[in-house]
């Protein structure tokens, strides 16, 4: 597959509100036995962050954005049907996400990943009060509380919640993960607000919570714009 055809053909659909289209490049794709993890990571992620930089930028109109969001929604809920998944991890995610509709679909796609790879996933999407957010880690007691696509004005709250959650020392064991959204726009921040583990993507991420998984901050010692050099200890 050649993958940056795929995505340039399914970006100009998605935008164009060609939802015919969308869903026939995407069929395409998988009569050749292209995977669903694959089209996943591969296409619609990119294609997520492409809708997202060019909206941001004012290089792309609401109604494209739109058309495209939605558009994007169906074959994710599509595509994942078709994930194979992965024998049980026994550990479980807590997982939310910023408040727009293209940090939903972030998350969902990471959450559908993450789901397949084994992990147990309960997703609440954004727009949650941190005391919400406090109350179900508290009652669900989750090995890793994942807060991935966050916008920028959830960063202080995450921050604040995490100071809470370690102020309290409420569940020790609990991982602390971010990514995507702002952390991937502010180098340094994730470690600065005291998560254990920040990742970019999807690939990032699942690698991460496999190969560290007692990994925690040390809060003290804290950086501001840090670079992410070496994982915290």
């Amino acid at each position: 597959m050649n993958t940056d055809l795929f995505i340039e053909s399914l970006f100009a659909s998605l935008v164009s509100g060609n939802r015919n289209a969308s869903r026939r490049l995407v069929e395409t794709a998988i009569d050749h036995d292209i995977s669903a993890d694959i089209i996943a990571r591969e296409v619609f992620w990119p294609t997520i962050n492409n809708i997202t930089t060019l909206y941001r930028q004012d290089q792309m109109t609401r109604l494209a954005q739109q058309y495209a969001t939605r558009a994007l929604s169906g074959l994710i809920s599509q595509n994942q049907d078709r994930y194979e998944a992965k024998p049980a991890r026994g550990r479980s995610i807590c997982m939310f996400c910023g408040p727009n509709e293209l940090d939903d679909l972030s998350g969902r796609l990471i959450a559908d990943l993450l789901e397949a790879d084994g992990y147990e996933v309960t997703y609440g999407g954004g727009n949650i009060a941190d005391d919400d957010i406090m109350a179900e880690v508290h009652e669900r007691r989750p090995d890793i509380l994942l807060m991935f696509s966050s916008g920028g004005s959830d960063a202080p709250g995450i921050r604040q919640l995490i100071d809470q959650i370690r102020g309290i020392n409420a569940i020790p064991e609990m991982q602390i993960v971010v990514g995507g959204g702002i952390f991937n726009r502010a180098p340094g921040l994730a470690e600065e607000i005291g998560a254990d583990l920040w990742a970019t993507g999807p690939d990032d991420l699942m690698e991460q919570l496999e190969a560290y998984p007692e990994v925690r901050a040390n809060l003290e010692e804290r950086t501001v714009g840090r670079g992410k050099t070496t994982k915290a200890a």
